[in-house]
């Protein structure tokens, strides 16, 4: 038998990681644009197969293809990713910015499997369509994202949760049904995929990779490379 104990607890929460959904004015008009250049894109041009089951992944240098929209969708991805970040030395405005950039278009049942973005610091995502035929209309499509420690315990004891902050077990998986012109941003080590679309039309989305160099990197890489990759813009 257990003794009776009286127990004061203070549970802290610490490691929070951050998925930004972001807004910003003209974005309906941004994402028709860069929508009509994403399908006029397709049509001559097969695609790749990467993380997309089913649908259409273009190739990744969209920045290169994509004219003013994509440079204009980068740069607002890059401004946001500024905001959330913060190095020990300079600020990251005094860090050289680049985005690689692709699109994504799912028609029915299409859907993304699980990954990461290696090699960058930020993922972003752009929602263009999300292939409603009314508002609000529940079509899949979400994104969700899973806690890279989660499988952790699971190992030992598959049913076994950590309390979150408001006492209710843990939940290592989370998703975000997104809204036609969000624009967001999380880590790129940060596990996600997307559920499948079940609407009749098309979903479509711009994804891109930001990652950054402090200046003095920046100028050496510059001078050392002899042709510039098209996929990047800063």
């Amino acid at each position: 038998m257990t003794a009776k104990i009286n127990l004061t607890m203070k549970v802290n929460h610490f490691f929070s990681t951050p998925v930004v959904v972001g807004k910003f004015q003209g974005s309906d008009a941004l994402a028709r644009e860069i929508g009509a250049v994403a399908r006029d894109h397709r049509r001559a041009h097969p695609g790749v197969a990467a993380t997309n089951v089913g649908g259409w992944h273009s190739s990744y240098d969209m920045i290169a293809w994509g004219g003013p929209p994509a440079k204009q969708l980068a740069d607002l991805a890059i401004g946001m990713a500024r905001q959330a970040s913060a190095f020990g030395e300079g600020t990251p405005e005094d860090y050289v910015w680049t985005a690689q950039m692709w699109a994504n278009i799912s028609g029915p049942g299409a859907s993304n499997k699980e990954h990461v973005h290696p090699g960058s610091l930020w993922a972003a995502v752009f929602y263009v369509d999300l292939g409603a035929d009314t508002p609000g209309e529940d079509v899949g499509g979400l994104l969700h994202f899973e806690d890279p420690r989660h499988p952790l315990p699971s190992m030992r004891h598959p049913d076994f949760h950590l309390r979150d902050a408001t006492g209710k077990p843990y939940n290592g998986a989370q998703a975000i049904k997104p809204s036609v012109g969000d624009l967001v941003l999380f880590p790129s080590w940060l596990k996600h995929g997307v559920t499948p679309y079940t609407g009749s039309g098309e979903r479509v989305s711009i994804a891109m990779n930001l990652d950054c160099q402090a200046p003095s990197a920046a100028a050496k890489n510059r001078a050392a490379r002899t042709v510039e990759g098209p996929e990047s813009v800063q």
